[in-house]
């Protein structure tokens, strides 16, 4: 009975899903057939085609899914590195009241600076190349994640803690058994605004200075006056943005099946 309703709600969310895309496309083919929008501006079936004509045809010298991938390159390589960071920051900051008075003010000052913001001082540490777009990747998805490890950490019974305690347990076991288990929906709730920051600093990066990458796609077909290349950009970003995410979430469920946020 369990899995007959929840195989109904997976359908019927992915229904829902189809439909909420049909009547998005639809209006868009709306406007462009009954407004001035359609002198400037394709519709969605123009830009689908547009969409997988391009997985063979190059843009300069590359097809969109290469683009895509060097795109991605870049997110994953800066997110693996940022999650890896904030994860141990998160926690020696959340476990020691002398690190977590050290870092926490320069953590919190530097917290609400936007992350395009260190685009010139990237670029002038790390060059014009992918190191700077390195960088501002792994800087974006590291100020995502840290409060969230950091919040999760601090979430564990006390109660518990200090049961263990009085029942001989050390600091591993009590890490191990009672704080990263009450961490874990924490750090997946970091992990996924980690890797939407990621993937749009990406984007943001590649348009300022690339010669490859969906960012660079969508730059370019504004330079060329090319509104369907930009389009298809645009669209190439949304759908790996929400295959990521996507990803996030079922390792998310399959990891944390005994917490609400992993059901």
């Amino acid at each position: 009975m369990k899995n007959k309703a929840k195989q109904k709600q997976i359908a019927i969310k992915i229904l829902a899903t189809i439909f909420s895309f049909l009547i998005f496309g639809l209006l868009w083919e709306m406007l462009v057939r009954f407004s001035d929008v359609g002198r400037v501006m394709p519709g969605p079936l123009e830009t689908l085609q547009s969409f997988f004509e391009h997985f063979t045809e190059k843009y300069s010298a590359y097809t969109l899914p290469e683009h895509v991938w060097r795109s991605l390159r870049r997110v994953l390589t800066g997110y693996f590195f940022a999650a890896i960071a904030a994860i141990a920051l998160g926690i020696l900051m959340a476990s020691y009241k002398t690190i977590d008075a050290i870092v926490s003010p320069l953590f919190n000052m530097v917290r609400p600076i936007p992350p395009v913001a260190w685009i010139p001082l990237a670029i002038l540490w790390f060059g014009i190349n992918d190191g700077s777009k390195y960088f501002l990747i792994f800087w974006a998805s590291f100020l995502s994640m840290v409060q969230n490890v950091y919040a999760g950490t601090k979430s564990a019974d006390p109660k518990l803690i200090g049961a263990a305690k009085m029942l001989g347990a050390n600091d591993g076991h009590i890490f191990l058994t009672i704080v990263l288990p009450s961490a874990v929906p924490y750090i997946f709730s970091g992990l996924q605004l980690g890797i939407n920051s990621a993937w749009a600093m990406a984007i943001g990066s590649e348009m300022i200075r690339s010669t490859d990458g969906v960012g660079w796609l969508i730059i370019r077909g504004m330079d060329n006056n090319n509104l369907l290349q930009e389009l298809v950009g645009i669209l190439a970003v949304g759908i790996v943005g929400f295959a990521l995410a996507s990803v996030l979430r079922g390792v998310e469920a399959k990891l944390c099946r005994w917490n609400k946020r992993g059901t």
